[in-house]
């Protein structure tokens, strides 16, 4: 656009608005918002419905949550390249929206749940969780009746409430019974094609939204910035809103009301792209329909090719989850090392000079980014059950479901993300402003510090079976939240301003790659603190609850001191990304342009909310 066409500030002449934004603006504000409301609902309710409906163990749980969370990440990289290059990022979204409201439905379809039934002296009895959540009390059925049942404290004896009414002694020794679970094959298989349509879903909507956002302002537009950041506010506001409301509603009524009202939002997201496409006056159109109508083999032309992709998507990721626990580690790490080999031999033979230093610095965070988000995904998995089964969750008189503890992370950013955009400025302006690799190490530090106060707070409730206090949950969330702060916005815009042009599309596509490794990491970390269960509730609650103070007071101080590493050679990045030259370097022109972390791309968190730039 012309400077005689455009008002001030970069704005352009008769531009439509919406206090001073474009229209599109809210369009996309709202999508985001349900369909993070969706996602973060949903995500609050998996780890408990997957240990607690479908009885799988923890640490099978844990996987799955694992490689369901990674896929989510992965898959934005297929879903975006398709859109750049054919689709358009309208399509991709309304493609990807559709998706997502056909998995967030499927997870409706609960059906009766796995049975698990206990066998002494040759007899069958079914064991009932009456309800949900860790205070669901466990009933044993018999043909004349049922009891409550539960273990004495080191889990060698079954104690029946009422023994007559079920024809059995009052205590029962461990070793003289055996359980199994029978589980309903068709409806796990909803739950597992239910993931991967989700999964394809955010890999086709959320990169490609994000992507919308910025093609509302010019370059030169002064709105950018408090563009984003409404953008980004919308997302947590979906958040915060769906841990109130599906995380009650799921536990309180019934898993397939909660999951329902997810669909639900998810739907009012798609309604509002769908209806109000128009308002985007074709800035998120396919780069060439031509290209698009062109035939691949036989009546499939490009555009049902792409199509068909999410198809191959949705398979892929069915057959990932459903045997996520039979994917070796070695195979994931060896990725992870395949690529980052890849990453370092093209910066050593393909650029030369202050080029390669900037891409070595962005290979940092690029790996960089690992230890902190493997902790920080704990909150959807090991965090959720740790407060499920082990915090005194009442408060001022009200029982605090265990999915809401995870608006907190949302909560907090609402709160402190200015305070933190505020603290940055005053300290540039006396030039105090932390580099961004410091920035990095205190991230993962406080990674590591928000898991030792949790341990401390373990330690504080006593040995045995006693609960934590439940200001240490507040606690983690909010040294995590800081991390957050210092880390996520940072990542992927440095990454973005320190590749090459030509090597941005790889540097982001390796940015979400290794997100998605962490994720997996996150998963097998959980996987550790797994504790054997009966109907999904804890048998030996003493020996679970040492079990995850020992693991989380290990990788607390493991990404502490990655952490202090990564401190003591922040000099040495700093000095990789020749900070001085970057400001004049056309190539960068685009490096005061506001970036979205990690979480943006599904979650989580994201997956997660994304955070505006430094």
């Amino acid at each position: 656009m012309s400077e005689a066409a455009a008002a001030p500030g970069g704005m352009p002449a008769g531009e439509k608005t919406i206090f001073g934004h474009p229209r599109g603006l809210y369009i996309l504000f709202f999508t985001e918002m349900w369909e993070r409301f969706s996602y973060y609902g949903m995500r609050g309710l998996l780890i408990l419905y997957l240990t607690q409906h479908f009885l799988f163990s923890d640490e099978r749980s844990a996987v799955m949550y694992g490689a369901y969370t990674a896929l989510v990440y992965v898959m934005t990289i297929i879903g975006g390249s398709l859109a750049d290059r054919y689709l358009g990022q309208r399509k991709a979204v309304t493609f990807g929206a559709i998706l997502l409201v056909m998995g967030h439905g499927l997870m409706a379809f609960e059906g009766g749940g796995s049975k698990e039934f206990l066998t002494f002296e040759g007899q069958d009895y079914q064991i009932e969780v009456d309800g949900r959540g860790s205070n669901a009390p466990r009933v044993l059925i018999s043909d004349t009746g049922r009891s409550l049942m539960k273990f004495n404290e080191r889990a060698t004896e079954l104690i029946l409430d009422d023994p007559a009414a079920v024809g059995l002694p009052s205590t029962i020794s461990t070793e003289a019974f055996t359980t199994r679970v029978e589980k309903q094959e068709l409806y796990v298989n909803i739950l597992y094609l239910a993931l991967a349509l989700i999964i394809a879903g955010v890999g086709f909507l959320k990169a490609n939204i994000s992507t919308i956002v910025g093609s509302l302002y010019g370059l030169g537009d002064t709105r950018r910035d408090s563009g984003f950041t409404i953008f980004y506010m919308g997302i947590n506001l979906g958040s915060l809103i769906s841990s109130f409301t599906v995380g009650i509603i799921g536990i309180r009524y019934g898993w397939n009301w909660g999951f329902g009202l997810a669909g639900v939002g998810m739907l009012a997201g798609l309604l509002t792209f769908l209806i109000f496409q128009p308002w985007l006056e074709g800035r998120a159109d396919p780069p060439s329909l031509e290209k698009l109508k062109e035939k691949v083999f036989g009546p499939i032309n490009v555009e049902w090719a792409c199509y068909l992709a999410g198809v191959g998507i949705i398979v892929f990721a069915m057959l990932t989850v459903m045997n996520a626990h039979l994917v070796p580690e070695w195979f994931v790490g060896m990725l992870g090392i395949f690529v980052f080999l890849f990453l370092v031999g093209y910066a050593i033979t393909k650029l030369a000079g202050e080029e390669r230093d900037r891409m070595l610095a962005a290979i940092y965070f690029i790996l960089a980014q690992i230890p902190f988000w493997a902790l920080f995904e704990q909150a959807g998995s090991s965090l959720t059950l740790f407060t499920d089964r082990f915090v005194d969750r009442d408060i001022f008189g009200w029982h605090v479901e265990t999915p809401v503890f995870q608006a907190l992370n949302a909560g907090f950013i609402v709160m402190f993300a200015p305070l933190f955009a505020w603290m940055w400025v005053a300290l540039s302006k006396r030039r105090l402003e932390p580099s961004a690799p410091v920035k990095f190490a205190f991230g993962v530090f406080l990674a590591g510090l928000g898991f030792l106060s949790l341990v401390g707070g373990i330690g504080a409730s006593g040995a045995g079976a006693g609960l934590t206090a439940v200001y240490f949950i507040f606690l983690i969330y909010w040294i995590h939240t800081m991390g957050e702060l210092m880390l996520s916005p940072v990542g992927l815009s440095q990454v973005t301003k320190l590749a090459p042009a030509r090597a941005v599309g790889m540097s982001m596509g390796a940015w979400f790659l290794y997100s998605g490794l962490s994720n997996y990491l996150a998963g097998v970390i959980a996987r550790t603190t797994g504790a054997e269960t009966i109907g999904g509730q804890l048998t030996d609650v003493a020996a679970a609850k040492a079990g995850y103070a020992e693991v989380y007071a290990n990788v607390a101080y493991v990404a502490m001191g990655v952490g202090v590493v990564m401190l003591l050679i922040s000099p040495i990045i700093k000095k990789l990304m020749h900070l001085d030259t970057m400001k004049g370097d056309p190539a960068h022109a685009l490096a005061g342009e506001p970036q979205l972390g990690q979480r943006g791309a599904g979650g989580v968190h994201p997956p997660q909310k994304e955070q505006p730039a430094e």
